[in-house]
């Protein structure tokens, strides 16, 4: 085995599954006897996609206040970190889903000044496939900005891999229609279709980024301006909270999260937020071993429970992470409202983090053109 690790970035847009396969593909790696660590990244402290890491019991590190293009000192020394403590033979990252330029600003100086350290993976972007199928003009519905898309299509523009998530929401012939439109749109990369969820196809996927360097490309222009605007028209929400129900009886912590859930969405809605993505987890004990965990990637989307709690509870921590074309106050505003009406339910709620903002212009530590 090389002496260098692996290094496998994946991107793409929030929402489109990538913490999914992040775990997934570092579980294929463990079962082969590789050594795997991940670090994980966001605008932002407090990540749902950290705490599903290290409840599957992987080494994790966590970047936050900006995106790895722009910390890109604090990536090498979590990498550092993971590779004094456990020596991994891969280390996957997972960006943050409103950026782009990955690899201009990351791989590229990953190799051009680490390159004796790490082997670097062909980028991954992957995709929701009905946001796909909206951005690409396939079909109707609640989509983003154009400022946004922009970011949406730029990183498209720079994988080396797509990767078209989620594939049993779709039928034949869309999910057929849009991979056509991918391989028109940007032909340099190679389109894979997948349910991460649901294990469906992924050792293509993964043998291919696991044995396959970034290949030398011309890089891609950028328009700083337009991307910067992009990010700043999304509000960010990091919320944790403590619940606790006030006559010690216990509840079903499942259905709890999707009524919390349920309630957000509903709000959110009724204010004209395009929803990102909505992540939350309900841990019923400090280890975080045991938690529930539900998604919500469109507005117009039901949230859907990806991790369940085998028991009732009475009490547990709640993380939310909500991303949306909204101002933060907006956000902040229903979550608050959601957070109280659990009063009725009898479920009291008590904040210990939150933050919420818009993020900043990108400014990269480094940009490597070809």
């Amino acid at each position: 085995m090389s002496s260098r690790a692996k290094y496998i970035m994946i991107g793409g847009f929030l929402g489109a599954g990538k913490t999914t396969s992040v775990i997934r593909l570092a579980r294929y790696l463990s079962d082969q006897g590789q050594r795997v660590g991940i670090i994980m990244n966001d605008q932002g402290a407090g990540l749902v996609d950290t705490a599903l890491a290290e409840a599957n019991q992987f080494p994790t590190e966590e970047i936050s206040g900006g995106c790895f293009c722009c910390r890109f000192n604090s990536l090498i020394e979590a990498a550092q970190h993971l590779t004094d403590d456990t020596r991994p033979d891969v280390i996957i990252s997972e960006p943050v889903g409103s950026c782009t330029d990955l690899v201009a600003t990351v791989s590229l100086p990953l190799q051009q000044i680490y390159g004796e350290q790490y082997d670097i993976a062909p980028l991954s972007v992957v995709v929701d496939p009905i946001r796909a199928r909206r951005v690409l003009g396939l079909d109707t519905g609640k989509k983003f900005s154009p400022n946004v898309i922009y970011i949406y299509k730029k990183q498209l523009e720079e994988a080396g891999v797509i990767i078209i998530n989620k594939t049993d929401l779709v039928s034949a012939e869309e999910l057929q229609e849009l991979s056509d439109a991918l391989e028109k749109n940007y032909p340099r990369a190679k389109v894979v279709r997948v349910a991460a969820r649901h294990g469906h196809n992924l050792s293509t996927w993964f043998d291919h980024v696991a044995s396959t360097s970034m290949a030398a490309a011309p890089t891609m222009e950028v328009d700083y301006q337009l991307y910067g605007e992009g990010e700043a028209l999304l509000g960010w929400l990091n919320v944790t909270a403590q619940l606790e129900e006030l006559d010690g009886n216990e509840v079903d912590g499942n259905a709890l999260l999707q009524h919390i859930a349920a309630e957000l969405r509903s709000q959110l809605a009724a204010q004209g937020a395009e929803i990102a993505h909505l992540k939350m987890i309900l841990s019923a004990d400090p280890s975080g071993l045991e938690l529930a965990a539900i998604n919500c990637t469109r507005t117009d989307a039901q949230p859907e429970l990806s991790h369940t709690l085998a028991d009732p509870i009475d009490s547990g921590e709640l993380l939310i992470n909500l991303r949306a074309e909204a101002a933060p106050e907006v956000l902040d505003a229903a979550v608050s409202a959601a957070l109280a009406g659990l009063k009725t339910q009898n479920i009291q709620s008590r904040t210990t983090h939150s933050e919420h903002f818009r993020p900043g212009q990108p400014v990269p530590t480094h940009r490597v053109v070809v």
